[in-house]
């Protein structure tokens, strides 16, 4: 019986139950399903090189006898080494191979062998390290460009090459796998179809490039890789024309005279970008359908006015707004500033872990006595109601699970949603992970900020760091110093509150330094910020519980410690405490221990930039999407194969089509992908089969 993409794996040769189960438990069940396990990398075995030729380092195919191979003992743990000489006629060349303990009993002298590897220099001599091994009678990859599967548990790549020989043996992928992605938007980008893409990335032509195979940059990684991105925009498409579709039962009143109260709120002149934001959220609070946008602005650039004139366009329509943050020290400033900006005309509640009268202010909140809340996680807790709730604000949103974002809107009915971010988000990042979200932009700061003078020193310049910090508090500057641990760790070296923090403190006492951390007690933490705002204390000394939202405009110092523990974003939000008040530059020195090549390129960027999204962008170059995700959106596929660093332009394309095809939805073929991108969205499983083959 012919193998088909519904066909189970035990169908193949050499899967039988116990393999079966292995593989079904990484999620592949079918021969569709195992087709998306894509080779790691590729092996060049097209050119046969001869011992005597090889006479410097590189990758080499090589054919002979494997003689004299025996196991060297180690005293490494986890380590175990195999050594052997390759043999062709023409000359030796010594073979090492690592946590291959069986090769040593396993190679036959009498037996000829392809080998491919790389040649290493080690002191005087050549030698092939670690190469994959083969007998040459019947090799199926002689003289090929050979993929290399990544494991899959304890099946190693050996195993699961000669498994696609047997798959591809009885299934022709060309012929199988009918291509769902409309013509016209292959044509647009000249990408292959899917059968042949697929075909071309497990078994490579003769003709094939192996080095675009190996940079992923074929036209059939291409196909695969826009696939995958247009279907999750065609569900996040999806996903916001589903949240359209639905009326909000309350109404926003913004006549002209609230939209001058609105206007009249800010303290100073608005910026252009500010008045251009403030626009586009009253529009979409006017219209019948709930607001759901992202606004992202760099540190400092006034997002706060923008949120507040949001909350007072709810409270005058008589509906509540609540602002949540993801910490009690941004929360207690974001009700500071709005009791300053509006002063009694709205009732203002707090409800945090730690504020005393929350409780107080949550039963004003269910009774609708309060206007507006501002508040952490505490107000997504079961035991918070709301009146009327009609807005709501996340702050600083990557610090937030998706979850507690839906909880927050969930008090209310279609509640109108504006997140908020002062961490820039790449736009490659922002269209996969906030594509759902109508997006605007600060891009303009406010006047009155001062450049910020940054500085990258090792540790061994501390003494003279803190010396140069002394002499600045002397004349009169506001410090801040940042740790980055509170208690001294065992396992991690650097720098604590506990120790360096209380040492500062005695060395610093003329400029009455205050200590803050995450533990602080909230009235203390209180008292200290307030002390410090106010210049009776001159410097303060915090782990990064200071990073967002802290606004004083008279602090111009900051020396963080272990800077090489912290990330670009974290280090950029640290710097924007910093320099907010105008005059002269404000300065930042990043002290760092041992660096990696990581941490010194981060360092690097960290110190010659200060626009966020920049800074942004190489981060995501350096660290790649996963750790810059944090909580990724709910019901979306996880990417196997796009990469948003190195596939921006691909993202784009993927994000401008999708929004064509849900245009045209009635256009059959438009219709037939969308459908495809619905169902998928419901059934995500391993268990899909061909359905989890490859993207679209």
């Amino acid at each position: 019986m012919p193998l088909t993409a519904a066909s189970p794996l035990t169908e193949l040769k050499g899967v039988g139950p116990v393999r079966a189960r292995r593989l079904a438990a990484a999620g592949y069940r079918s021969v569709g399903s195992l087709l998306r396990h894509l080779p790691l990398r590729y092996e060049d075995r097209r050119r046969l090189s001869r011992v005597a030729d090889v006479a410097g380092e590189g990758a080499h195919t090589l054919r002979g006898r494997v003689l004299d191979t025996r196991a060297v003992r180690v005293w490494r743990r986890g380590l175990s080494l195999v050594r052997g000489t390759l043999d062709d006629g023409s000359g030796r060349l010594p073979v090492v191979w690592f946590n291959r303990p069986y090769l040593a009993g396993q190679l036959d002298p009498e037996s000829t062998y392809l080998l491919h590897g790389p040649v290493r220099r080690r002191g005087e001599r050549l030698e092939l390290v670690n190469p994959s091994c083969e007998a040459a009678e019947g090799a199926v990859h002689a003289a090929a460009v050979v993929p290399v599967y990544p494991a899959i548990g304890e099946l190693g790549p050996a195993f699961l090459r000669r498994l696609f020989d047997a798959l591809l043996e009885g299934f022709d992928p060309r012929r199988e796998l009918a291509d769902p992605l409309p013509e016209e938007l292959r044509r647009r980008y000249d990408l292959p179809p899917l059968g042949e893409a697929v075909a071309a990335l497990h078994r490579p032509g003769e003709r094939a490039d192996g080095e675009a195979l190996n940079r992923r940059a074929t036209a059939a990684h291409h196909r695969l890789v826009y696939g995958e991105l247009l279907e999750m925009q065609l569900e996040l498409g999806l996903r916001r024309r589903r949240v359209g579709e639905r009326p909000k039962p309350h109404r926003y009143r913004l006549d002209a005279g609230v939209r001058r109260r609105l206007a009249g709120l800010a303290p100073f002149r608005l910026t252009g970008a500010q008045e251009r934001v403030i626009g586009e959220i009253l529009a979409d609070l006017e219209s019948p359908r709930p607001m759901r946008r992202l606004l992202q602005g760099d540190v400092g650039c006034g997002k706060t006015i923008v949120a507040a004139t949001a909350m007072v366009a709810a409270a005058e329509s008589g509906l509540q707004a609540a602002l949540m943050a993801p910490t009690e020290i941004l929360a207690e400033q974001h009700r500071r500033t709005l009791g300053a900006l509006l002063g009694d005309r709205y009732r203002i509640g707090l409800v945090t872990a730690g504020a005393p009268g929350a409780a107080a202010d949550r039963e004003r909140l269910a009774s609708g006595e309060l206007d507006l809340v501002v508040g952490t996680h505490a107000l997504v807790q079961e035991a918070v109601r709301f009146g009327r709730q009609g807005l709501a604000i996340v702050d600083e949103q990557h610090r937030f699970g998706v979850a507690q974002r839906q909880a927050l809107t969930g008090k209310g009915e279609h509640t109108d949603l504006l997140v908020m971010t002062a961490t820039p988000i790449p736009r490659s990042l922002a269209l996969t992970l906030y594509g759902d979200l109508d997006v605007s932009l600060l891009d303009e700061m406010p006047p009155g900020r001062s450049p910020v003078r940054t500085e990258v020193r090792p540790v061994a310049r501390r003494e003279e760091t803190y010396d140069w910090l002394e002499g600045r508090l002397a004349q009169g500057g506001r410090a801040y110093v940042v740790l980055p641990l509170i208690e001294e760790s065992d396992a991690v070296e650097a720098a604590s509150i506990e120790r360096h923090g209380a040492e500062l403190a005695e060395r610093l006492s003329a400029f009455e330094p205050r200590i803050v951390h995450g533990r602080t007690p909230a009235e203390e933490r209180a008292r200290s910020l307030e002390e410090f705002a106010a210049g009776r204390s001159r410097v303060l000394i915090a782990t990064t519980v200071i990073e967002v939202g802290l606004d004083v405009p008279a602090a111009s110092l900051l020396v963080i410690e272990n800077a090489e523990r912290f990330g670009l974003a974290q280090l950029h939000q640290l710097r924007g405490r910093v320099g907010r008040g105008g005059g002269e530059p404000a300065h930042c020195v990043a002290l760092h221990g041992e660096l990696g090549e990581e941490g010194r390129r981060r360092l690097e960027v960290f110190a010659a930039s200060r626009d966020g999204f920049e800074i942004a962008e190489a981060d995501l170059e350096l660290r790649g999407p996963g750790d810059l995700l944090g909580t990724r959106q709910a019901g979306l596929p996880a990417l196997f194969l796009a990469d948003l660093a190195a596939h921006r332009r691909w993202v784009e394309r993927a994000h401008a089509d999708a929004r064509e095809l849900l245009e045209r939805r009635r256009d059959p073929a438009a219709a037939a992908v969308i459908e495809r991108a619905r169902r998928r969205a419901g059934r995500r499983s391993p268990e899909e089969g061909e359905a989890r083959c490859v993207s679209c």
